[in-house]
This record gives C-alpha cells, structure tokens and sequence, in this order.
C-alpha cells in the first residue's frame, strides 16, 4: 500500500486491500473497508487523493479514482468504479452505486442515494434524503440494459427528501424545493417544486 510523503494516519481496525493508492495526509477511521474487491475482480486499483478523510464504517470498493480533500461521513457506502473529482464530501449513510461520475467541489448530504450511471457536475449539491433513480421499469427483464442515470448539471441544487426519475437531466443553477418529485428535464436558472414538481420562477441574478 503506497502512502503519500505525508504518513497518512489508517485505524489498526480498518481493513485496506491490496491496489489501494492514498495520497499525503490521509485519515482512514476505526472500522472503514477500502478497496474491497467486487464481482471477482480483485486487481482493481483504488485512489484516493491527499488529505482525504473517511470517517468510521465507511465503505470504498475497487475501481474507485478519488480526488484531493475528499470527505466521508460514518457509513457511507461507496460501490465501485466510480470517478470522483477534488473537494467532493459524501454524507453519512449515503449509498453511490457504481460507474457514476462526480466532479469537483459536489456536496452530497446525508442518506443519499445515488444509482449507477448518474452524473454530478461541479459545485452541485444534493440535500440529505434525496433519491436519484435509474430504472424506469425496475422490474422489466432488460432492466439492465436500460438504466439511464440522471445528470445533475454544474451548480444546480436539490432539496431535502427530494425525488429524481430516471434520465432526467437538472439544469445549471436550477433549484429543486425540498420534497419535490421531478419527472422531466429542469432547464437552467429554474425553480421547481411539487409532486410532480412543477416550474416556479426563473432565478434572476
């Protein structure tokens, strides 16, 4: 296990795989699995940036790249493959499927769930609760190879409790209310809210 100049600190209880790369001045807390291998792959290196900390429980499997300044909170759960960017904080008890991009600077809140194929563009930030999904038909036979992650576009904002179905796509600086259920396309620089939400005003600057 490669470790930055920096001697990173890693709890005695925490468990890191082989192919597991941190970066200086990393903080792995008591009870945290990293680079845990998944579906038989087993050779799948695991990056994760300098002063990075990832708080107790959390879960990090193989595949994932992960940029500096990264934050976990307890028990969040971080399936594989994955391209994290810098600045990135992920809430406790917050689950991210795999093969889902999140770039720089994106906050996610506590018990989010985010399925495979969603994409997080820079600055955006996901409330505690909220559930982006990717199966239109969750029970279809080709389900999985349909799914159709939501984009959620630089700098927009989704409120607390807050529902995103499939493929939909959150416009730049759009805002989301708080327990909304969002069923089409959000443009930029938009309010919305309500189930299904609806459009409430343009933001002016």
């Amino acid at each position: 296990m490669p470790l930055g100049e920096k001697m990173s600190q890693v709890a005695e209880t925490a468990k890191l795989f082989p192919h597991v790369t941190l970066g200086k001045n990393v903080t792995i807390e008591d009870f945290c699995i990293i680079g845990a291998p998944f579906r038989g792959q087993t050779d799948e290196e695991t990056i994760i940036g300098d002063n990075a900390i990832i708080r107790t429980h959390t879960v990090i499997y193989a595949g994932n790249r992960i940029g500096d300044n990264f934050q976990t909170g307890n028990k969040a759960n971080i399936r594989e493959l994955n391209r994290i960017g810098n600045n990135v904080s992920i809430g406790a008890l917050s689950v991210l499927e795999h093969t889902i991009i999140v770039e720089d600077n994106v906050r996610i809140h506590s018990q989010a769930f985010i399925p495979e194929y969603s994409v997080l563009k820079k600055n955006c930030w996901i409330g505690p609760n909220v559930v982006l999904t990717n199966a239109k038909y969750p029970r279809s036979p080709k389900v999985k190879e349909t799914l159709k992650g939501a984009i959620i576009e630089e700098s927009a904002k989704i409120g607390a409790n807050s529902t995103i179905l499939p493929g939909v796509t959150i416009g730049k600086n759009s805002l989301v209310g708080a327990g909304s259920v969002v069923t089409d396309n959000v443009q930029e620089n938009h309010i919305v809210a309500g189930n299904p939400a609806v459009f409430i005003r343009k933001i002016d600057y």
